[in-house]
């Protein structure tokens, strides 16, 4: 029987769902699974997918963070704005990254220092940010960048058809899944959404480990921030609205329990080509985006509630498991 106990995981259930996305993304439309379309899904993807990773170890900690959207505008007009002010770009690039550790400095001191929901803060900082972004330009936009550095964004690996932003996030993926998975960093995160106070008492600085969690968000939706203006070529203040809606979907989709405690990364990269697969194959049909949010709130809902009867399916196949076997030692 554990030789079989992936089937009855919440991934293996994921990789069921991917495979059904394919084969209906593939019946929709005949240039779905064609190698052009597969790069430009996953290029589409990686500004989600990046803070995607961050947004995992917060959940699991019990926290979320609902501004990753607006510290990504934020960091992409502040990039257009130093640029146009003639700051060398790496030095910018620079900049912004510090710009979005510090945002997420915000939010995690709000939560960790004062006491406060992640869920409120993180609402508040989402219209802030978003309001700061609004105040750099205005209703103006900088896309006047330099061609290396938007080939970056919308390019591909030479000699093949591997977006080079994915190459960004495997190298992140790898890191966080050694970090959650494989280390004692890995082992405090769950042990402090499973019981904070436990936790504590176990010698657990949950404040600093929460603390640093938030930054290292507010760092990588910078970098997103810098990923999706070189690859639009633009820096606005209305880049990536939105988007926080995708990257929480991505997590609870991918088995991550929005109550802490329990998720792995692996369920959270199957769950995010499920969400590029369904964007994409109702993009190519010319589905609105507004029907695709629909589609992507749907699948929200089936996030908070599948794993939970999943679970409870389990816990009674258990319970009728050992039902039986008592029965029969009773005989």
């Amino acid at each position: 029987m554990k030789r079989f106990a992936f089937l009855r995981t919440w991934e293996a259930l994921l990789v069921v769902l991917l495979l059904v996305a394919i084969v209906i993304g593939s019946s929709l439309s005949p240039y779905f699974f064609t190698g052009f379309n597969v790069s430009s899904l996953t290029r589409d993807l990686m500004e989600k997918a990046i803070m995607a990773l961050s947004m995992t170890l917060i959940i699991i900690t019990g926290e979320i963070d609902l501004s990753v959207a607006s510290v990504l505008g934020l960091a992409s007009v502040v990039l257009g704005a130093v640029w146009q002010a003639g700051v060398p770009l790496w030095l910018g690039i620079i900049l912004v990254l510090i710009l979005g550790a510090v945002a997420g400095l915000v939010n995690g001191l709000l939560v960790t220092r004062l006491g406060l929901p992640s869920l409120v803060v993180t609402l508040g900082t989402l219209g802030l940010y978003r309001g700061l972004a609004y105040v750099v330009l205005g209703d103006q936009a900088v896309s006047n960048f330099p061609a290396a550095f938007t080939n970056f964004g919308f390019g591909s690996v030479p000699g093949t058809l591997i977006p080079w932003p994915f190459v960004v996030f495997a190298l992140l993926a790898l890191l966080f899944i050694g970090v959650l998975h494989l280390s004692w960093i890995g082992r405090q995160i769950y042990a402090i959404g499973n019981n904070k106070e436990a936790a504590r008492f176990a010698g657990i600085r949950v404040a600093r480990v929460k603390l640093l969690l938030f930054m290292v968000s507010g760092l990588l939706a910078a970098l997103a921030g810098v990923i999706f203006t070189a690859r639009f070529s633009s820096a606005r203040p209305d880049n990536a609205l939105g988007f926080e809606l995708d990257v929480v979907t991505i997590v609870l989709l991918g088995g991550v329990n929005i109550f802490g405690g329990k998720g792995t990364l692996f369920g959270v990269i199957l769950s995010l080509f499920i969400i590029g697969a369904v964007r994409n194959s109702l993009g190519l049909v010319s589905i609105s985006g507004d029907i695709q949010n629909i589609v992507v709130g749907v699948l929200l809902i089936f996030s908070v509630l599948g794993p939970n009867v999943v679970q409870s399916i389990q816990a009674a196949l258990t319970r009728r498991h050992l039902a039986a076997s008592s029965s029969t030692k009773k005989v």
